[in-house]
Protein backbone atom coordinates (compact mmCIF):
# COMPACT_ATOMS: atom_id res chain seq x y z
CA UNK A 1 0.00 0.00 0.00
CA UNK A 2 1.31 3.54 -0.88
CA UNK A 3 2.66 5.65 2.36
CA UNK A 4 -0.01 8.59 3.13
CA UNK A 5 2.23 10.71 3.87
CA UNK A 6 4.22 10.12 0.44
CA UNK A 7 0.69 10.48 -1.37
CA UNK A 8 -0.18 13.83 -0.08
CA UNK A 9 2.65 15.44 -0.70
CA UNK A 10 3.15 14.30 -4.43
CA UNK A 11 -0.67 15.31 -4.88
CA UNK A 12 -0.23 18.38 -3.56
CA UNK A 13 3.60 18.89 -5.30
CA UNK A 14 1.40 18.46 -8.98
CA UNK A 15 -1.59 21.01 -7.49
CA UNK A 16 1.41 23.04 -6.35
CA UNK A 17 3.08 23.09 -10.13
CA UNK A 18 0.12 23.35 -12.23
CA UNK A 19 -0.72 26.28 -10.32
CA UNK A 20 2.53 27.63 -10.82
CA UNK A 21 1.94 27.74 -14.68
CA UNK A 22 -1.40 28.92 -14.48
CA UNK A 23 -0.01 32.44 -13.23
CA UNK A 24 2.06 32.30 -16.17
CA UNK A 25 -1.23 32.04 -18.06
CA UNK A 26 -2.54 35.31 -15.98
CA UNK A 27 0.27 37.85 -16.76
CA UNK A 28 -0.25 36.43 -20.21
CA UNK A 29 -4.17 36.70 -20.42
CA UNK A 30 -3.69 40.33 -18.73
CA UNK A 31 -1.08 41.72 -21.78
CA UNK A 32 -3.94 40.09 -24.32
CA UNK A 33 -6.00 41.77 -26.68
CA UNK A 34 -10.04 41.71 -25.69
CA UNK A 35 -11.01 38.76 -27.50
CA UNK A 36 -8.22 36.92 -26.74
CA UNK A 37 -8.41 37.75 -22.84
CA UNK A 38 -12.50 36.71 -22.59
CA UNK A 39 -10.62 33.10 -24.07
CA UNK A 40 -7.86 33.11 -21.83
CA UNK A 41 -10.25 33.80 -18.81
CA UNK A 42 -12.30 31.17 -19.54
CA UNK A 43 -9.62 29.01 -19.78
CA UNK A 44 -7.91 29.36 -16.39
CA UNK A 45 -11.28 29.93 -14.70
CA UNK A 46 -12.44 26.46 -15.27
CA UNK A 47 -8.96 25.36 -14.51
CA UNK A 48 -8.77 27.26 -11.02
CA UNK A 49 -12.45 25.17 -10.74
CA UNK A 50 -10.46 22.36 -10.95
CA UNK A 51 -7.41 22.78 -9.08
CA UNK A 52 -9.92 24.00 -6.31
CA UNK A 53 -11.78 20.59 -6.36
CA UNK A 54 -8.50 18.95 -6.09
CA UNK A 55 -7.19 21.27 -3.45
CA UNK A 56 -10.38 20.15 -1.52
CA UNK A 57 -9.61 16.48 -1.81
CA UNK A 58 -6.47 16.84 -0.60
CA UNK A 59 -7.69 18.58 2.34
CA UNK A 60 -10.40 15.82 2.83
CA UNK A 61 -7.34 13.37 2.53
CA UNK A 62 -5.44 14.82 5.39
CA UNK A 63 -8.25 14.50 7.78
CA UNK A 64 -9.31 10.96 6.49
CA UNK A 65 -9.13 7.98 9.00
CA UNK A 66 -6.65 5.32 7.63
CA UNK A 67 -9.67 3.26 7.01
CA UNK A 68 -11.33 6.16 4.72
CA UNK A 69 -7.73 6.71 2.97
CA UNK A 70 -7.61 4.03 0.91
CA UNK A 71 -11.34 5.21 -0.47
CA UNK A 72 -10.64 8.93 -0.47
CA UNK A 73 -7.68 8.30 -2.37
CA UNK A 74 -9.44 7.78 -5.23
CA UNK A 75 -11.12 10.36 -5.35
CA UNK A 76 -8.55 12.43 -5.23
CA UNK A 77 -6.50 10.63 -7.97
CA UNK A 78 -10.06 11.57 -10.11
CA UNK A 79 -9.94 15.22 -9.26
CA UNK A 80 -6.48 15.34 -9.83
CA UNK A 81 -6.78 13.54 -13.46
CA UNK A 82 -9.42 16.21 -14.00
CA UNK A 83 -7.45 18.80 -13.15
CA UNK A 84 -4.46 17.70 -15.43
CA UNK A 85 -7.02 17.54 -18.23
CA UNK A 86 -8.14 21.31 -17.56
CA UNK A 87 -4.50 22.10 -17.07
CA UNK A 88 -3.58 20.08 -20.61
CA UNK A 89 -6.25 21.65 -22.56
CA UNK A 90 -5.34 25.33 -21.27
CA UNK A 91 -1.92 24.96 -22.31
CA UNK A 92 -2.26 23.94 -25.61
CA UNK A 93 -4.69 27.18 -25.73
CA UNK A 94 -1.82 29.13 -24.42
CA UNK A 95 0.71 27.46 -26.42
CA UNK A 96 -1.25 28.17 -29.52
CA UNK A 97 -1.50 31.69 -29.28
Amino acid sequence: MINRDEYMQKLKAQIDEFNAEAAHWEDKARKAQAGMRAEYERQIENFRRKSQEATAELERLQRASADMFGELMRGADRALHEMQEAFNRASKNFDKK
